[in-house]
């Protein structure tokens, strides 16, 4: 049988880790997360929001007349690391491209804190979004990397449920979505890089671990029965992301409740592929279509 090839213009790709992270390594992850922050945080605008969390937040050098669009856009991490700082060169991109004001919340991570910590967090920060007066409440596109598309989703799912104000679009950018892939047959290794099964197996673990009984769709949003309501969503994976079928069953779903607004599939591209090699022609223009999505949405 012929192995999976990684797309040509991943040339990184034989040299990256099959996981970024081991259970074990966790702390040291975490500690090199913070001097990730603390280094970022001279030179940025970070904002406290209820519950004792923070938001970063990323504007464009020439602020446009009136009421700016906004993206809310989670940082991934697996559930259980991570940090805003991380995503701030792609913030900023966002933020000048569109005139928009980027939110990057903090939240908090399992085991120490499982579900549903990290999206309590994530609906104070909304919460403290949909309050400020400089923002279009109906220009708010909410998306996220990895962990932070899943819990984008999560998110999403939460507000409809509640009946409260939604984003205009999601953007999911190789979203985790669903625990069954503890289950499942691990993988060739050799076609993972960045996120593998044994982490990925401990990470929902750790999130899941305040739960008994059935898993709700706000902890695992694969677990949505009915999309309905929800607002438009993009999905974008590549074919050898570990979390590549579960994105596209998703997308059924979406599909079946009638807000599909896209799913993109990168033939050849690993977990992590837009950040790890993002002057690749593959991830630029993978970018643009993503980018593309918040174009329609901010009109």
């Amino acid at each position: 049988m012929t192995r999976p090839r990684f797309h040509p213009d991943l040339t990184s790709a034989r040299w990256l880790p099959r996981s970024v992270i081991t259970p074990r390594l966790l702390p040291l992850g975490r500690a090199a997360m913070r001097l990730v922050g603390l280094l970022a945080r001279r030179k940025a605008e970070v904002a406290p929001v209820p519950g004792g969390r923070e938001v970063w937040l990323v504007r464009p050098d020439a602020p446009r007349p009136g009421s700016m669009p906004v993206l809310f856009w989670v940082h991934g991490g697996g559930l259980i690391f991570g940090h805003p700082a991380q995503e701030l060169a792609f913030c900023r991109i966002v933020a000048e491209r569109f005139g928009a004001l980027v939110v990057a919340p903090a939240y908090r991570f399992a085991p120490e804190h499982p579900y549903p910590a990290a999206l309590d967090d994530l609906r104070a920060a909304w919460g403290w979004v949909q309050d400020r007066d400089d923002v279009d409440p109906a220009r708010i596109v909410v998306g996220g990397d990895s962990a932070g598309g899943g819990l984008a989703a999560a998110l999403a799912i939460s507000l409809c449920d509640a009946g409260a104000a939604l984003p205009c679009r999601l953007i999911l950018h190789e979203p985790m979505l669903d625990p069954a892939t503890r289950h499942r047959p691990d993988p060739d290794p050799a076609t993972l890089r960045l996120w593998g099964a044994r982490i990925n197996r401990f990470a929902w673990e750790s999130y899941l671990a305040g739960l008994s009984g059935e898993i709700p769709a706000t902890a695992a949003p694969a677990r949505l029965a009915d999309a309905r309501g929800l607002p438009p969503t993009w999905i974008g994976v590549g074919t050898m992301d570990l979390f590549h079928d579960e994105c596209l069953a998703f997308a059924d779903k979406l599909r079946a409740g009638g807000v599909l607004s896209g799913i993109d599939v990168v033939a050849g591209a690993h977990h992590g592929f837009m950040a790890a090699a993002p002057k690749a022609a593959v991830s630029r223009k993978y970018r643009d279509r993503m980018f593309a999505q918040m174009a329609a949405a901010w009109g």
